[in-house]
This record gives structure tokens, sequence and C-alpha cells, in this order.
């Protein structure tokens, strides 16, 4: 009896598709290559200056334009980065990114800021949004080991003077040493430089021009405090 010709062949079975382990793969890839964007991103920005931030366009639109000029750290006066470190993270030089002792004094006092570090502040300003939800203190957690591995201290605390609001629609320390005190930000006085980050928690509602009483209080300390942190070692990082 003669044999079929398709006897001994073998039929091999099309793949199975699993949904799960498909969404599983595209998720892992879409993930590494968020990944690898922001990393890349964060680390391009170690040379080349950031764009305009989400934030200072959103203020742009409402306002119908802003104040913003960069300028680099070397065209600024040393005591403006002082005042800056001593008024909003005196241990600067020496965290990672996360002032854990801060965090844990501000849980305890029951405070949202000053637990925020420079670092912190400038990936908020530069690559997020404003306002206070999970998600961003999550991306926000997540975006700052990799600043401060990739950023010199120094060029994190020219980025923050460069992006940091001091007034409606006045953005870096160029346009606000103009706009409060008619001079270049090379020419700020130690009195001046302490003003200017004594506004930094509320820009919209304090002036470093006319400043009431308790401004000048706190103005008063951190002209104190910079010159501590110049003393002590604690603004040798970011100091040529």
């Amino acid at each position: 009896m003669a044999k079929s010709r398709s006897a001994g062949k073998t039929t091999t079975a099309a793949p199975r598709f699993h949904p799960v382990r498909w969404l599983r793969r595209w998720t892992i890839r879409v993930a590494i290559l968020a990944v690898a964007v922001v990393v890349g991103t964060v680390a391009a920005h170690r040379w080349i200056d950031p764009p305009r931030s989400f934030y200072m366009a959103q203020e742009a639109r409402r306002l119908g334009g802003i104040e913003h000029l960069w300028v680099p750290i070397d065209a600024v006066a040393p005591v403006m980065a002082r005042s800056v470190v001593a008024a909003e993270d005196a241990n600067f030089c020496l965290h990672w990114g996360f002032d854990m002792e801060a965090i844990r004094r501000a849980i305890e006092d029951g405070a949202v800021r000053g637990a925020s570090t420079l670092s912190q502040q400038v990936v908020k300003n530069v690559y997020l949004w404003h306002g206070r939800s999970w998600p961003r203190k999550a991306l926000e957690a997540a975006i700052t080991p990799a600043l401060e591995g990739l950023w010199p201290k120094r060029r994190i605390i020219e980025v923050y003077l460069n992006v940091a609001e001091f007034d409606e629609g006045v953005f870096g320390v160029a346009e606000a040493a103009r706009h409060y005190f008619g001079v270049a930000p090379a020419d700020l006085t130690a009195v001046q430089a302490a003003r200017l980050a004594a506004v930094l928690p509320d820009p919209k509602d304090r002036s470093a021009a006319n400043p009431g009483n308790r401004l000048r209080q706190r103005a008063a300390a951190i002209m104190d405090g910079a010159a501590t942190i110049d003393r002590d070692g604690r603004a040798a990082c970011f100091q040529d």
C-alpha cells in the first residue's frame, strides 16, 4: 500500500499570543526608554542651558511675557550664591540631593517647606510642574539623584539662580538685580543679595526693594548665614 506524501511530515503550530507577556515586555521597554531620555536630558544640561521651564511658559502666557536673562555664575556676585544656600539649603555641600535631617525635622514639625533642597528645587523648576502632588514628588525624588550624580554643585547653583522666581514674572538673578536695584548681578552687595534670597519662599508677595520688618530680619539672618558657611567651608563645593 502506497504511503501518503504527507506521511512523516510534522506541522508547526503558530505561536500563541500572550497579552500579559506582551504588555509586560513593552512596559519594560518604554520604562527603559523613558529613563534613558531623562538621564540623557539631565546629562546634556550639565553643559547646555535648559530652555524655559513649563512654569515660565505658563506665567508668560498669563502675564503676556516675563523678564528672564540667563547669565553664567561667573557673572554673579559670589555672595549671591552664598546667600541663596544660606537661605534655602545650608547643608547643600554636605548632602547628595536630600537633606535627611531637614526631612526628619519637617516631619516632626508638620512642615512642608524646609526639607526641599536646592537640587530638588532645580529638578522641580526645570523639569516638572509646580503644585503639591504625589506624582510630582515621586518624579522629583527619582530625578534628583541623577542631577546630583551628573552635575557639579556649582552647576546646580548656577541653574537655580537662573530659573528662580524673584517677583511676579521676574525670573533669574540677572533680571532680579536689575528689577529691584538697577544693578548687574556681579555688582550685588551682601545686603542686596540677602534681600533677594529672602523673597524666594514667597516672591509674589515680598519685595526686596521695599522690605518690611520681617523681611529685613530674615535678610539679616541670611547675611549672617552666608558669612558663616563661607567661614566653615560649607560653601566650598560651589565657590572657585
